[in-house]
């Protein structure tokens, strides 16, 4: 069963709640609050966040426009269309013209999609053949895409639900560690094997382009075999769900950093948000930083593996998002 299906099934009967789940696939429920309020969940999403608020989260390009206004740093970077959109919006802000961007912000250059999720088609581009192979295959799934300015510093995630810091955690990218005998591929279905021990799904593409690029660049294959304690990196992006791992910071994040969430979070007008950051370090006073996005359906389930601390903070802040559901009922009634 889903992290989150479970969780919610589990802490609905504290405040006196009925859930009802899909039996196929259990990703979707119905609660019925003792109050009489019901309300439906679809994996992480919940009707915690305002229908406008979440639909612009969602987009990375408007998040980044609005985030910009209210004067927050985010990361510099344009979106880009196929060529039926272009042609749609009559504009030519095509993949060509992506390509004269990536230039003009200078290469390596970060290119995603403009509303895929769990860092997917995410990726570290150095020159021009692998632009326009990125963008391609992101255009073949995607109406659009972006090209940003690549940042050097930690990647981390905040979580925030209405007023409060619920967790903080630095991502690393998915890695794997030499034993001096075991090959590339051996060490990552190692990693895969270590990954569903610990709670996780089977989340690793052998078949993601972007690990072979990795691997080559740093002159490697799937066959080589890597000095003992020597830690690889097989991608660029640090989100969880491509086999990235957390370190948790929430007792150490500092309160510049707390502060700079929550602000966030009042005024993209969401209660319950994932803020992705990047900065030297979270745990010292805010001097530079740059936001990657905001997500209003943060998914925890790759951070409450961690151990018995994180699930109990999910758990906690679960229990939190049934509150606020319920009391929005006694407001609205």
């Amino acid at each position: 069963m889903p992290l989150v299906t479970s969780i919610i099934q589990k802490i609905a009967p504290q405040i006196g709640a009925v859930v009802v789940i899909d039996p196929e696939y259990q990703l979707v429920g119905h609660i019925t609050f003792k109050n009489g309020h019901k309300a439906f969940f679809s994996a992480t999403k919940l009707n915690i966040n305002g229908f406008g608020s979440a639909e612009i989260a969602k987009d990375k390009g408007y998040s980044n426009f609005f985030l910009k206004h209210f004067g927050y740093q985010v990361t510099e970077g344009q979106t880009f269309f196929s060529q039926k959109v272009c042609e749609k919006i009559g504009n030519n802000r095509n993949i060509d013209a992506g390509f004269e961007y990536a230039k003009s912000l200078g290469f390596p250059v970060i290119v995603k999609p403009i509303n895929l999720s769990q860092g997917k088609l995410v990726t570290k581009v150095h020159h021009k053949t692998e632009y326009y192979q990125v963008a391609k295959k992101i255009l073949r799934f995607n109406s659009g895409l972006i090209v940003e300015k690549f940042y050097l510093g930690k990647d981390y995630r905040v979580v925030v639900i209405d007023d409060e810091i619920i967790a903080a955690y630095q991502r690393l990218p998915l890695s794997i560690v030499g034993d001096g005998k075991s090959s590339v591929l051996q060490l990552l279905y190692q990693k895969q094997d270590q990954l569903i021990q610990n709670g996780r799904k089977k989340i690793i593409d052998f078949d993601d382009f972007r690990i072979k690029r990795k691997l080559q660049r740093q002159n490697l294959n799937f066959e080589s075999i890597i000095p003992n304690g020597k830690i690889i990196y097989l991608l660029d992006n640090a989100n969880l769900s491509s086999g990235g791992e957390a370190v948790d910071v929430t007792e150490t994040i500092h309160p510049d950093f707390q502060k700079l969430a929550l602000n966030v979070a009042k005024d993209m007008g969401l209660r319950l948000v994932g803020l992705d950051i990047i900065t030297h370090d979270i745990t010292r006073p805010l001097v530079d930083y740059v936001i990657i996005e905001v997500n209003g359906s943060p998914s925890l389930t790759h951070y409450a593996a961690i151990g018995d601390a994180q699930t109990k903070r999910v758990e906690d802040l679960y229990l939190k998002v049934l509150k606020a559901l319920e009391q929005d009922y006694k407001y609205k009634n």
